[in-house]
This record gives structure tokens, C-alpha cells and sequence, in this order.
């Protein structure tokens, strides 16, 4: 048997590595032409632009509705055989009926209990949902996510790591972490 030298061990490792790498290996599966989308998300910059955007077309619809312009003396009113003779103006009119019809939305949101828009599921100035179920935990630590309670101290931890702290604890400094949440006891 030949003596194996440091040089062609490296050799045979190498080999052994380039034929068992996964990448290497042609994936037929994959498409060669696919690119993932472009953007599909928008960040709360764009969906800010996007609404103060879309209110200042409203108020600028609202600026030139007919509640805004003064209404005109009766010495310059059109009588209705003036108006009979004119051709209709089908631009203008779709326009007065687009405000009005702005308008009655307008009026019928103000006539609402709250005084406010009506909360849709388009709306981003509708209140947050109070409901239990869709309340998030969080660490009392560290503010990341907390699937777990300490039964002792009722403090929510993420981790074993956060636990073993909590355990170590003083009494005073558990309290205080839990009259910052607003769920700690007060016995009168």
C-alpha cells in the first residue's frame, strides 16, 4: 500500500467535495427566465403620499363644488327660455353630479355618531381592533414577541435567556415592569 501523503489527501477531499455539491447539479425544476416581483408592498411612506394625495383631490373637488361659488343676483339669473335655448354642457353637467353626488357622501359622514368618516376596511384612519384575539404580547424585556407568561411574576417573556432574568429579578423591579404595561395590582 502506497503511504498517503498531506498532498494528495487534499486532493481526493476536493474531489469528493466538487462531486457532492448540491449547486453544482442542474435543477431542472427551476425556470432559467423566472425573476421575482418588482414590488408588491408598499411602505407607509407611499401609502401616506397616497392618502394625503387622495384628500387633496377631494378638496379640491370640494373647492370647486357650487357650495363654495356665491350665487348669482337675480338681475343676472338666466330665465329658463335662455337656458332652453343653449345647447346642454354634458362636461359640466357630469361634474355637478359628480360633486353633488361628493357632497351627499360628505353629509351623510358628518351625520355619523362618531362625527368622523365611517370606519371600511379601506380606510386607514379606522381605529384599531380591540378584540382579544388580535392583541399582540409582548416581552416586557426586551419587546419582542412573547408566547409566554411567567405564572409567578406575570411578566411575558420570548426566550428561556428573558426567563432566567425574570426569575433573578427583585420583587420591586417585577412590579415596575408591570405598572408600565398597566397590569400590575394595587390593593387598597
Amino acid at each position: 500500500m502506497a503511504p498517503i501523503t498531506a498532498a494528495s489527501d487534499e486532493k481526493t477531499h476536493q474531489a469528493l467535495l466538487d462531486k457532492l455539491d448540491i449547486y453544482a447539479v442542474r435543477k431542472s425544476f427551476r425556470n432559467p427566465h423566472w425573476k421575482p416581483a418588482q414590488r408588491r408592498n408598499k411602505n407607509i411612506k407611499q401609502i401616506v403620499a397616497d392618502a394625503s394625495r387622495k384628500e387633496a383631490s377631494v378638496q379640491a373637488t370640494q373647492n370647486n363644488s357650487g357650495v363654495s361659488t356665491p350665487a348669482l343676483p337675480l338681475s343676472e339669473a338666466m330665465t329658463p327660455v335662455e337656458t332652453a335655448r343653449r345647447p346642454p354642457n354634458i362636461a359640466q353637467a357630469a361634474q355637478s353630479l359628480s360633486t353633488l353626488v361628493l357632497e351627499k357622501n360628505i353629509r351623510a359622514a358628518m351625520g355619523n355618531a362618531t362625527g368622523g368618516p365611517a370606519a371600511t376596511y379601506t380606510n386607514i384612519e379606522s381605529a384599531p381592533s380591540f378584540h382579544p384575539s388580535s392583541q399582540r404580547r409582548y416581552c416586557d424585556i426586551t419587546g419582542l414577541p412573547a408566547p409566554y407568561t411567567d405564572p409567578k411574576t406575570r411578566l411575558r417573556y420570548h426566550n428561556k435567556e428573558i426567563f432566567g432574568t425574570i426569575r433573578t429579578m427583585p420583587q420591586n423591579i417585577s412590579e415596575g415592569y408591570l405598572a408600565a404595561r398597566g397590569a400590575h395590582t394595587v390593593l387598597k
